[in-house]
């Protein structure tokens, strides 16, 4: 996935993937950045994927009625989406070199900390593998914005 994809995610909805047209933002990241960013990036998208289909799988099981873990696949699937959001405005504001990008990865943080918490009560492999990637994540977005801060 590369940063045009990611920077679209919001618009795209559940689908996950919009292309954001033009070359000259990725030359200038590029530019500027380097592969580094492109790894950030992917860890983001990763774990966006993974946040949506949890959310789905969630909704999917909340459907069918008199399910003994309701309460965990209601929680789970609204911090999926929640979590999701984090990472979208976190590649965004990463992408465009934002001043404010120290703040969007620390929430980003607290966000895949808590869906992650939730996903790890799951017992199937979607559950288990959002937990995965938000824990990835997480980390990723500590070490972010311990950058930016120190």
């Amino acid at each position: 996935m590369d940063r045009r994809q990611i920077l679209g995610l919001a618009a795209a909805g559940s689908t996950g993937l919009l292309t954001l047209g033009g070359n000259a933002a990725r030359a200038h990241d590029d530019q500027h950045e380097g592969h580094h960013h492109d790894e950030h990036l992917r860890i983001l998208g990763d774990c966006i994927r993974a946040c949506n289909e949890a959310s789905h799988h969630c909704l999917e099981e909340l459907k069918k009625s008199q399910s003994e873990h309701r309460e965990h696949h209601a929680m789970a699937h609204e911090l999926a989406l929640d979590c999701q959001e984090f990472c979208v405005l976190a590649a965004r504001l990463m992408v465009r070199h934002s001043p404010l990008v120290v703040y969007a990865h620390q929430s980003c943080a607290e966000a895949c900390h808590a869906c992650a918490a939730e996903c790890e009560k799951g017992t199937d492999d979607v559950m288990k593998a959002c937990a995965e990637k938000c824990r990835e994540c997480e980390t990723m977005c500590r070490e972010m914005a311990k950058k930016h801060t120190g």
